[in-house]
């Protein structure tokens, strides 16, 4: 044997461990028939599944039973992972020294051959055709087994919403070809679901949504959602927004991390400062790269009927939104840990009456835990957003960017900032910015187990120009909030007031929802 430090060949594991001063003696090494390779990072790819030890097992530390098991579960699935299915630890030598105060420690591995993946049974289902589920589970057939390739088909099962639960059930033996067969289990969801929620604000005014499910539309676990929402009920500004739209969704279509969406969507924005009457349809494909990062590609035509205090258009446009996502959030309802991170391009061609461009929008958030159970978290968001190509009088209104809010700045009223127009177009005459920069800034405490209390401050820039924080205005607002866990995620309840401009600290707003506000 040589020595190889921490990240071993998952072969016959030796140590030795001095039990009565709880040290481990000098060395921990791997052997096999052939010598050891050193991990290093002119390694090859191949090595970096060698076996990682667990920290605790290694000289100078006690020696304790659980330490031994979990580095002989480590060398088993070390074999595992290089495609041996049916490794196991197949002999042991521990011996306890005690004038020295030191255990001997001698663990044979056997690996068995290494093994494909063989013929996949489906059992369980009953509306959803087994092809298709085979289809979405996506195992390589007649490729090297793989632990990380059977929680990734797994994982594309359960993403698509379908079942309830499904399981990989390994045969007790292989083939002797030496392929493993497999069993899938799957139990199935009820096929239809209904759902609503509910929000309201002081000054944004109430919002309520509903939607209609079906998970399993054609027998192929496609899913069908029909949704229709009303917002700015009872607002000071504009008038109720509308929205009725349609989401089809295909899972494992050109490969097994792609999946089809479709969707088409009428709306009506009543704001402040324009009428909007649109109709919208996309077509696009969702790449799933890892569980935790997406990427979107589509196409869509825009239908616009557009009124403002300057003029009233017509337009229609070609679009080809884009977007990625990346989400390490312990939790995305209520999270306290990791991180998030959106990016939104949108790039525009006037067909009818409309400029050519395209829309930046990108959204970061980092969570960070601390104190006893983690009962501080610290939460910061930054947006960014931009319109480039067409002037302001030009682009869609509701391409272009307000402050103010919920979404923005809480205490401040919604879509307050913008862009003034007066000047040309008489008091109060306004237009959103081409561009927007915010930061939001939330401490987070738990008094109880479902109790917890935030202290927040917003910040948002508006801007004529596409850069964002040049030459425009800001403002900013701050409050405390109250939370209270459910099954569903937190109930929240902020109190917000203006800390900047002319009316400061003189107005509470209030915000209630479901779950965190960022």
């Amino acid at each position: 044997c040589s020595s190889v430090g921490r990240r071993l060949l998952p072969v016959r594991t030796c140590s030795v461990v001095d039990t009565a001063s709880k040290l481990l003696a000098p060395a921990l090494r791997v052997c096999r028939s052939t010598p050891c390779l050193p991990y290093s990072a002119s390694s090859p790819p191949w090595a970096s599944r060698f076996t990682l030890l667990p920290e605790s097992f290694a000289p100078g530390l006690p020696a304790r039973s659980d330490e031994i098991r979990t580095a002989v579960r480590a060398g088993v699935d070390g074999w595992r992972n290089l495609g041996h299915a049916k490794a196991e630890a197949a002999g042991q030598e521990i011996v306890a020294q005690h004038p020295q105060s030191r255990l001997d420690v001698a663990v044979e591995i056997a690996p068995g051959p290494r093994l494909s993946f063989g013929t996949i049974t489906v059992t369980g289902n009953d509306a959803v055709r087994a092809p298709r589920i085979l289809e979405i589970a996506g195992l390589p057939e007649g490729g090297i087994y793989d632990p990380q390739e059977v929680e990734d088909a797994l994982t594309r099962l359960r993403r698509t919403g379908t079942f309830q639960s499904v399981a990989l059930i390994e045969s007790e033996a292989f083939t002797p070809d030496l392929t493993l067969p497999f069993e899938l289990q799957v139990i199935e969801q009820k096929p239809r679901r209904i759902g609503f929620g509910a929000e309201i604000s002081s000054l944004d005014g109430a919002a309520v949504n509903a939607f209609w499910l079906h998970r399993n539309l054609f027998g192929g676990a496609e899913r069908f959602r029909a949704e229709a929402s009303v917002s700015g009920l009872g607002t000071g500004s504009g008038g109720p927004d509308y929205t009725i739209g349609a989401t089809f969704a295909r899972p494992a279509t050109f490969n097994r991390n792609i999946d089809l969406q479709a969707s088409v969507e009428i709306s009506r924005l009543d704001e402040e400062d324009y009428l909007l009457d649109q109709f919208n349809i996309e077509v696009g494909l969702i790449q799933y790269v890892s569980d935790l990062t997406t990427y979107e590609l589509g196409v869509g035509l825009l239908a616009a009927h557009e009124e403002t205090e300057f003029r009233t258009r017509d337009y229609a446009l070609l679009t080809r939104p884009a977007e990625g996502t990346r989400d390490l959030r312990d939790d995305p309802f209520d999270p306290t840990r990791g991180y998030y991170i959106n990016l939104e391009l949108t790039p525009f061609i006037g067909l009818y009456e409309g400029a050519d461009g395209g829309r930046i929008y990108a959204d970061a958030r980092v969570y960070r835990s601390f104190g006893a159970d983690d009962r501080f978290t610290l939460a910061a968001r930054a947006q960014l957003g931009s319109v480039i190509g067409p002037s302001i009088f030009d682009a869609p209104a509701d391409f272009l960017f307000y402050s103010g809010g919920g979404g923005t700045v809480r205490g401040q009223p919604y879509q307050s900032l913008g862009i003034s127009l007066a000047r040309d177009f008489g008091e109060g005459a306004r237009i959103g910015g081409a561009s927007f920069a915010g930061a939001q800034l939330e401490a987070r405490v738990d008094i109880t187990d479902t109790i917890g209390v935030v202290g927040f401050y917003d910040y948002g820039y508006v801007s004529a120009e596409s850069t964002p924080l040049t030459g425009g205005e800001a403002h900013a607002g701050a409050g405390l909030g109250v939370r209270y866990d459910t099954p569903i995620g937190p109930i929240r309840l902020d109190l917000a007031t203006p800390v900047t401009g002319d009316g400061a600290y003189e107005s509470i707003q209030i915000y209630l929802g479901i779950g965190q506000s960022f």
